[in-house]
């Protein structure tokens, strides 16, 4: 815990807004990847807390920030995001992936006090690596995953705290795919727990019903899923937004192209130190 919050003192960064008489400092603890870190701050920006440079765009960082609410002045810890909801007691609020608020044992919903809108680009994608999405396996494991049961699944169990998005949800099977011949195949994909392993447990039970198995691998990191793509070692992974996904290229030379855009993850801001938004100005 000591060298956790070393790490997290050692990229402190603080914004102070320029204004007389200012608030007690608030801590925030947000994601530290690029793209996460932008969606965290693009959510205080819509909240009114801060104001974005014009050209920040979803992989914003905290030095786009030009400005914030007056009388409040911030203070950003930036954390790895599976590490955020273990901080939450240490700071006033954090900004939370739902996976791992999920995993932490809270609702979105009902928990947080400020979420995002469904309506978003941030949609968890399943993946494989470029030149194997026209595959007859690729095709299958996409039909399965924008089935109508998957569909209902997760709109029936996360109540919002995950929202399902595709628009013409199919039976579960790609008319185009000779199943006869995927008849004893293992598929190999690499996910977050939650939710994405449950969500891949009703595909698996689709593509059962056709001598398919699903082998699923759960990792708790964001980037093993997408190194074990590249390398061949998986054949896909679902764990991710597109964002993170196209940044996640760009930067490590990697080709993980997107087969399925299966869910959105609302992110949400919750209370540690505070019980409300009224630190941050918001009534």
């Amino acid at each position: 815990m000591k060298k956790l919050i070393a790490v997290i003192l050692s990229v402190l960064i603080v914004l102070t807004a320029a204004a007389a008489g200012l608030a007690d400092t608030i801590t925030i603890a947000v994601p530290n990847d690029p793209t996460n870190e932008g969606r965290a701050l693009l959510l205080l920006q819509t909240a009114g807390v801060l104001t974005l440079s014009e050209d920040a765009g979803i992989t914003a960082t905290a030095a786009d920030v030009v400005s914030v609410k007056d009388g409040i002045e911030l203070q950003f810890s930036e954390v790895e995001a599976a590490m955020v909801p273990n901080v939450l007691q240490d700071v006033d609020y954090a900004i939370i992936n739902n996976n791992y608020a999920l995993d932490a044992g809270f609702n979105p919903v009902k928990d947080s006090l400020i979420i995002e809108s469904a309506e978003s680009p941030y949609v968890n994608v399943v993946c494989v690596k470029e030149g194997n999405e026209n595959t007859p396996a690729a095709k299958a494991l996409a039909a399965a995953v924008l089935s109508q049961q998957v569909f209902d699944y997760i709109n029936a169990t996360y109540d919002g705290a995950a929202v399902a998005v595709a628009e013409n949800p199919t039976d579960g099977y790609d008319p185009e795919v000779d199943y006869d011949a995927l008849n004893g195949t293992v598929i190999t994909i690499a996910c977050s727990p939650t939710p994405h392993a449950a969500i891949l447990k009703v595909a698996a039970e689709i593509l059962a019903a056709k001598g398919i198995t699903l082998e699923i691998t759960e990792l708790q990191d964001y980037v093993t899923p997408n190194t074990v793509v590249e390398d061949g070692d998986i054949f896909a992974n679902y764990f991710a937004h597109t964002p993170y996904q196209e940044k996640f290229n760009a930067e490590n030379g990697t080709h993980i192209v997107s087969i399925a855009g299966v869910h959105v993850e609302p992110m949400g801001l919750y209370g540690g130190k505070q019980a409300d938004l009224a630190a941050l100005g918001i009534q």
